[in-house]
């Protein structure tokens, strides 16, 4: 029998969403809550999202909330494609116990739109955390330039989506907590 191919890097349509992504460095864009089935003060206020921090295998998005700077988005390359990561931070710059959730794409998604199911990391962390119905979560984020970007969580009974206003930049907000620790 012979041996699967091994993916050696991200696919076409992986490397047209991070590129595309990557070309909004520097900018700040402000976003509101368009589907929210189990609502949360926790997302309430003002929304902005950062896309700072860019390299050619990273980019980093604070995502604030109100006064909140806790969150940032990592999207980095890797050798089967893209992975999303959540990383949250205390106010002091310290890492929270929820932090570095996420996953990986297990398809090639396309140049607007990529898929992140929850890795083992993720389902681990949720458990032990008590929050055992964030084991299905699947990421998404959908980008179409000079339009708007789109961060959404599903699962079985859940539904969330931030949509950002590309056609609109705004003011860089206050760096994420702990942003010159932001490195994973």
């Amino acid at each position: 029998m012979a041996a699967k191919a091994v993916q050696a890097e991200p696919t076409a349509p992986q490397l047209a969403f991070f590129n595309q992504l990557s070309a909004l460095c520097g900018q700040s864009f402000a976003g509101k809550v368009v589907e929210d089935n189990q609502p949360s003060p926790a997302f309430s206020g003002e929304m902005l999202m950062h896309v700072r921090d860019c390299s050619a295998s990273e980019i980093q998005i604070p995502f604030v909330v109100g006064e909140n700077r806790s969150r940032t988005w990592i999207i980095s390359k890797t050798a089967d494609g893209l992975r999303l990561k959540h990383q949250h931070k205390h106010q002091d710059g310290t890492d929270d116990v929820s932090t570095l959730y996420g996953g990986d794409t297990v398809s090639e998604g396309s140049a607007n739109h990529q898929s992140f199911p929850a890795d083992a990391y993720s389902k681990a962390l949720f458990i032990r955390t008590r929050m055992p119905q964030s084991t299905g979560n699947t990421w998404h984020l959908y980008l179409y330039p000079q339009d708007r970007f789109s961060y959404r969580l599903s699962r079985e009974g859940r539904e969330f989506r931030v949509d950002f206003d590309l056609t609109k930049p705004v003011a860089t907000p206050a760096a994420a907590w702990g942003a010159e620790k932001n490195s994973i």
